[in-house]
């Protein structure tokens, strides 16, 4: 009977073995289960976040070409209104000038230049402002250079700065645009 008792214990000491190994495996599946949990709600979380920032982003970005727009079409309607009226224009008649450069020959440029009026009552206000503008064109042109005047974006910087100088000469008279009727470079 010694021998049945210890068999017993010992079948009951192994059964009480598997027990605690099942139970160990059901806490280690419960504990993964946990941080399976745990890393799916930080992935929703950082998700959420990625989506209200490029929400906002999207937002911003609207209104800021919305807003643009209304700022365009206030531009736009303005510009409607003083171009109303068929458009005015004064020549300024033909100039020619000796161009900076250190070469033997000197080169010239011969430029014809008409200018756009915002309001066509001006255009006897400008027999009186005439002169001071073709002197101001004059000292402008004569310090540029041949290369100052290749290719369009020369063309374009020597319209903004013609531009900006008839109109701070033909104050009070408004000039909308200056026009090239012709350019020669020799």
């Amino acid at each position: 009977m010694g021998l049945i008792v210890a068999e017993d214990k010992k079948k009951d000491a192994e059964g009480e073995e598997k027990e605690g190994a099942e139970v160990s495996a059901e806490e280690a599946a419960a504990e993964e289960a946990k941080a399976k949990a745990a890393k799916k709600k930080k992935k929703i979380i950082i998700f959420g976040a990625v989506a209200a920032v490029f929400l906002l982003v999207g937002i911003g970005g609207a209104s800021f070409l919305v807003l643009g727009s209304k700022k365009d079409a206030e531009k736009t309607s303005l510009a409607a209104e003083e171009t109303k009226g068929k458009p005015t224009y004064y020549a300024l008649g033909d100039m020619i000038v000796n161009l900076s450069g250190e070469g033997k020959h000197p080169n010239y440029l011969k430029v014809k230049i008409s200018l756009e009026l915002a309001d066509e009552k001006d255009a006897p206000l400008m027999d009186s402002v005439k002169p001071r503008i073709i002197d101001n064109f004059q000292v402008y042109l004569r310090e540029l250079r041949i290369e100052d005047l290749r290719g369009s974006a020369g063309m374009y910087r020597l319209r903004e700065e013609l531009l900006m100088r008839v109109t701070e000469a033909a104050q009070p008279v408004r000039i909308r645009d200056v026009l090239f009727q012709e350019m020669l470079v020799q």
